[in-house]
């Protein structure tokens, strides 16, 4: 990783004064729902190059609260994409800005923080990753206005890393309150089926194997009920989280499960 300069985020001056230069501010709320569009058909390539464009244009215009977002973002796609190198840029860059801005205990500073330590945990950089998780944790934890499945994914990816340091306990506790607090969160079907097939990873990992068998089976049917729930809305969402689950239906032998979910998001694709 190429070192970061001062010099490479400090905003510029004028030589003639003290004033900063001015402050032109990209449209994060527009960034994000196109963001979400390339997701939506699996197109990695147009997100990447629509994060580093704004990235740019953020930067050029002295931006730096749209940069400290763009890092987030560009963290958990090159965390999708297996690029450690990228991945880890952005977040010392991010955690730079955060200092820089003094946001240290603010809501912009979590949500780095998890897509810091999640990025960590999937480059087995897991110690790391639960520093970060806690700091988030903290300011979650605190704040009144912190949405459900914010607190609830926060839960989920810290109960993961757990459980790869053999944190089972812990882990478990985790687990119990994502799936507690998804109830009330959109989309809260969806996670709570993704924290019962992390559930059944963990009761794997730490049961005995009959024991780990029937947990775990017990934790796929609750899942596969959760994913067919009738009032979910079957976007590019529902399509990711499917993909995302196939593997684990699959991995115990639900093949037909693995299957379906499989069909149903390459359907949601192809009509994207």
């Amino acid at each position: 990783m190429s070192e970061l300069h001062k010099e490479d985020y400090q905003e510029q001056r004028c030589l003639l004064c003290d004033e900063p230069a001015e402050v032109r501010m990209i449209p994060q709320q527009r960034i994000i729902e196109k963001m979400n569009d390339h997701m939506s058909r699996r197109d990695y390539a147009g997100a990447e190059r629509h994060l580093l464009y704004w990235m740019e244009e953020a930067e050029l215009g002295h931006d730096e609260r749209g940069q400290l977002m763009l890092c987030g973002e560009l963290v958990g796609h090159f965390r999708k994409t297996g690029n450690k190198e990228q991945a880890m840029k952005y977040a010392e860059q991010g955690l730079m800005l955060i200092d820089r801005l003094d946001f240290c205990d603010t809501m912009s500073a979590a949500t780095l923080y998890v897509n810091i330590a999640t990025a960590c945990n999937a480059f087995d950089e897991n110690e790391r990753a639960i520093e970060l998780f806690q700091k988030a944790r903290v300011i979650y934890e605190s704040s009144e206005r912190t949405a459900p499945d914010l607190l609830g994914g926060l839960y989920n990816n810290m109960a993961l890393t757990l459980t790869d340091l053999r944190r089972y306990e812990e882990a478990a506790g985790l687990y119990e309150k994502a799936l507690k607090i998804m109830e009330q969160a959109p989309h809260g079907a969806l996670e709570q089926a993704i924290t019962w097939l992390n559930l059944a990873d963990l009761f794997t990992a730490a049961e005995d194997e009959e024991t780990a068998e029937a947990k775990a089976f017990d934790c796929l049917d609750k899942a596969a009920e959760l994913l067919d729930t009738p009032s979910l809305t079957r976007d590019g969402y529902y399509a990711f989280v499917c993909e995302k689950c196939a593997p684990s239906f699959e991995y115990y032998g639900y093949f037909r499960e693995a299957a379906d979910l499989k069909e149903r998001a390459e359907k949601i694709y192809a009509g994207a």
